[in-house]
């Protein structure tokens, strides 16, 4: 336990309670922001490279537009973010005390990386039209750069919280610290690719589905189709590529983590043919209710229904993570990627027979979903990998309950974090309807007007 906790005693289950959602809603909020960030500097600077390239003035319209949008998320993930910071340090002194020396490496990239994206952020808003084409869509290259390198070191640093390395522990005091084994820890590159693959499917899918709304409006021009199309080819083509990496995530968890894939799939006995369960709920330590694939899950983990899978009954149940959220966040997340799937492949058949969109209006309804289903998924798969993580904030190492701060009234902190999101949350798409409402964008923008 850290000497923070010892001299104070532990945090009450209230204010325990209070930072775990407090951190999950910071966490749930700025993901979103987050994935737009990696994504959406890549799917415009695309968008502009073509407009370039072939003098299109509706690719030209929706490079701006989405520049405009870009530096409004920014500026509210900047928000955002910041608060992540500082919630690091002041609900979870414990961790911060005994192991920022183990993992401050990649924090410190990654507030390099974000400075980085600011300022070429800057250079191409502002200098839009005192640049040369060619110049100016070079200038956005650091963007996109920067946008998913501060998702790999923050991932990486959420990656080493699930297998800790890079330390030794002597004497309750951390030495022989390695900060590039910390960060190169078995759980990145899992975490990682699954993480920057899912941003870049929730930027194509939620990009398409404010443009399938305007379809769905009558809104059928060039301008609303290349703004649907393109991005929703960006998710389609990513959908079969994230359902590979997920298995590859899963067969992670069955070496590395077994107690959260039995978690996930409500599995309680150790046991060869393990069935895959879908649905159903947890309760008097068993699931019900769930449909089973009979022999799936072992087959999923080691390719025969031979295949030994660890249930939860290996470990004591002091030691094993809350099932229901688990299991469900878990069945959410893959239903909608197989969803996505799906949805994808009905495009592509309709463009391969007809080279058009499906005809059908269902198409338009179920991509408009599709944008926010892709986010409920990412939210769900966050859920999995920090919920399925406790009872400890670093695996095997050291418990929730150890790390968190023990000071009184961290209901107060939490009740003032609702209210900035709350604030946050109608400014910003308060702003977005508005800039959707401007036509058309004008050719100088905005920021340079004298």
């Amino acid at each position: 336990m850290s000497t923070l906790a010892l001299a104070a005693g532990p945090a009450s289950p209230a204010d325990m309670l209070a930072a775990r959602m407090q951190m999950g809603l910071s966490l749930g909020w700025h993901i979103i922001l987050a994935c737009l960030g990696v994504g959406m500097p890549g799917l415009l600077l695309f968008v502009e490279w073509r407009a370039v390239r072939t003098g299109d003035a509706d690719r030209m319209l929706l490079a701006r537009r989405w520049a405009k949008a870009i530096g409004v998320l920014f500026a509210v993930g900047a928000v955002s973010g910041t608060i992540l910071s500082f919630e690091m340090g002041l609900l979870w002194p414990g961790l911060m005390d005994v192991y920022g020396q183990v993992i401050g490496v990649p924090f410190a990239m990654e507030g390099v990386a974000f400075f980085i994206e600011a300022i070429f952020l800057g250079i191409y808003l502002y200098a839009w039209d005192r640049l040369s084409p060619r110049t100016h869509l070079l200038s956005g290259v650091p963007i996109a750069i920067a946008g998913v390198s501060s998702a790999f070191f923050v991932v990486a640093a959420n990656a080493w919280m699930n297998q800790p390395r890079g330390f030794d522990l002597e004497n309750g005091r951390v030495t022989r610290v390695d900060p590039w084994a910390a960060m190169f820890n078995p759980a990145t590159p899992p975490q990682t690719i699954h993480m920057i693959v899912a941003a870049f499917m929730v930027t194509g899918f939620a990009t398409a589905g404010v443009y399938a709304v305007a379809l769905l409006r009558g809104r059928r021009d060039r301008y609303h189709r290349l703004g649907f199309l393109i991005p929703f080819t960006l998710g389609a083509v990513l959908s079969p590529i994230q359902i590979v990496v997920g298995d590859y995530a899963a067969k992670f968890l069955a070496e590395y983590q077994p107690t959260k894939l039995a978690a996930a799939e409500g599995l309680f006995v150790t046991r060869s043919h393990a069935p895959l369960s879908l649905g159903g709920i947890v309760y008097d330590d068993a699931l019900h209710y769930a449909v089973e694939i009979p022999s799936g899950l072992s087959m999923l983990v080691g390719f025969s229904p031979a295949t030994v899978v660890q249930g939860l009954d290996r470990v004591p149940s002091r030691d094993r993570p809350p099932v229901n959220p688990v299991h469900l966040g878990f069945d959410t997340m893959v239903g909608i990627g197989f969803f996505l799937l799906l949805l994808s492949a009905w495009l592509a058949l309709n463009w391969w027979r007809r080279r058009d969109l499906p005809r059908s209006p269902w198409f338009l309804r179920l991509a408009a979903v599709a944008g926010v289903a892709a986010v409920v998924a990412v939210e769900a798969g966050w859920i999995v990998t920090e919920v399925g993580r406790q009872p400890w904030i670093a695996y095997g190492r050291m418990r929730t309950v150890e790390a968190v701060n023990p000071a009184p009234g961290l209901w107060a902190g939490f009740l003032i974090v609702v209210l900035v999101y709350v604030v946050l949350t109608v400014a910003t798409v308060y702003v977005l309807r508005h800039m959707t409402r401007t036509t058309p964008v004008p050719a100088v923008a905005p920021q340079e007007r004298a």
